[in-house]
């Protein structure tokens, strides 16, 4: 029995009629690199420290950052130019590099703030389970595009859950909450998409309702999960001594954003932000500096440029060559959206805290990398669209 769906080979189609220009996507790029600059700014203003005539500013986040982003654009230019028949025969091997990873980390990794989920590399840190969001996208647009339009057999959407639990079960033991939620938010749209029929998606809530529901009642979160889960649901006088200090570092956040105003206090000027009051402020916090320093002008610019973002990775979706390349777009999409919305809501209250990064922006070299890969492959989905007229030629 075959497992993962062979996409079609589209990529060696004739394309001297195709102008360079019908082959890109310049909102998709340019959206990008303007999030990626802007966040740039922000991550500077976040690390660069109380500067006066005594002390320079800390330019080393900036400096990586920079790095991380232009390696991130080589990435993505290979991503943009890799086949689909390679994704195929090389899954297995990266689905097991994945898991290795995974495994591995749990042994030799870096524990930060309660998680144990980073290989330290001499200066630079790397965190696995980044890249692993699109080891499960593609495993996932493999498995369920064969029967994409016609709704995906009960045997691929059982291999599917299984492709999707196995790295989650792993991701349990470091904890990490939030990626945890990532691979499912992504696993459950993806299934969904493929066209799967109603009972099935009924019955997959249930067990999806089931395994969160299991996991809150057990001891697989940590202290400072369930503390965080606690300012959340309750207010702050309900709660104990841990959950008392992630209720103060959620104010902070909400102070920084409310100073901001309309107008913003001024790029490096932010008083929460010189202050150091905003934990993790860099990465996990990064969105109150735009809210603080921009205002709700700069704060909504940064929105709507991940508005056009995701508008063209859902519009690559539709006009995909093949279900596997719309698949694809769709988990990418899907890891965007609720990523930035989850990024964005915790720092307002909106959302408990989960240490999810903002995509493009928060400081970090291995969710800078997956951003950029991933986008890269939308990008190549971009490029291919046109090769459905090549194929229905051919076959005329």
């Amino acid at each position: 029995m075959t497992v993962l769906a062979t996409p079609p080979e589209t990529e060696n189609l004739e394309r001297e009629k195709d102008p360079w220009w019908l082959l890109v996507d310049p909102f998709l790029i340019l959206s990008a690199l303007a999030i990626a600059a802007m966040g740039s700014v922000l991550v500077y203003s976040a690390t660069r420290g109380v500067v006066d005539d005594f002390t320079e500013p800390n330019n080393a986040f900036l400096e990586r950052q920079i790095l991380f982003i232009t390696v991130g654009v080589v990435v993505a230019a290979i991503a943009a130019f890799f086949p689909p028949r390679y994704m195929r025969r090389l899954y297995p091997l990266a689905f097991a590099a994945m898991m290795g990873a995974l495994w591995l980390v749990l042994q030799i990794g870096v524990e930060v703030s309660g998680t144990r989920g980073w290989f330290s590399l001499g200066t630079f840190r790397m965190q696995p389970s980044e890249p692993g969001k699109l080891v499960v996208i593609v495993g996932l647009a493999l498995l369920l595009s064969t029967r994409a339009g016609g709704g995906a057999g009960l045997t691929r959407l059982g291999l599917a859950l299984v492709l999707a639990a196995a790295p989650i079960g792993l991701l349990m033991l470091q904890p990490d909450l939030g990626t945890m939620l990532v691979y499912l938010v992504i696993a459950l749209v993806t299934v969904v998409a493929s066209g799967i029929k109603l009972r099935w998606i009924a019955l997959l809530a249930i067990v999806a309702a089931v395994g969160v529901v299991g996991v809150l009642r057990s001891d697989a979160l940590a202290d400072y999960q369930e503390a965080r889960l606690r300012v959340y649901l309750f207010a702050p006088s309900e709660t104990n001594d841990e959950a008392a200090t992630y209720a103060f570092n959620v104010e902070q956040a909400q102070i920084a954003i409310g100073n901001g105003g309309l107008r913003g206090q001024g790029l490096f000027e932010g008083t929460q932000t010189r202050s150091d009051l905003v934990p993790e402020q860099q990465t996990d916090f990064i969105f109150t500096v735009a809210g603080e320093e921009l205002g709700l002008r700069g704060a909504s610019l940064l929105l709507g440029l991940y508005a056009v973002l995701l508008f063209r990775i859902w519009r690559t979706a539709q006009i995909a060559a093949t279900p596997f390349e719309r698949l694809l777009c769709t988990g990418v999409f899907t890891m965007f959206l609720f990523q930035m919305f989850q990024s964005v809501g915790m720092t307002m209250g909106m959302m408990p805290v989960t240490g999810i990064p903002l995509p493009l922006v928060s400081y970090g070299g291995s969710s800078m990398l997956t951003s950029m890969a991933a986008l890269g492959l939308v990008a190549g989905v971009y490029r291919r669209r046109l090769d459905i007229e090549g194929m229905l030629n051919q076959q005329m």
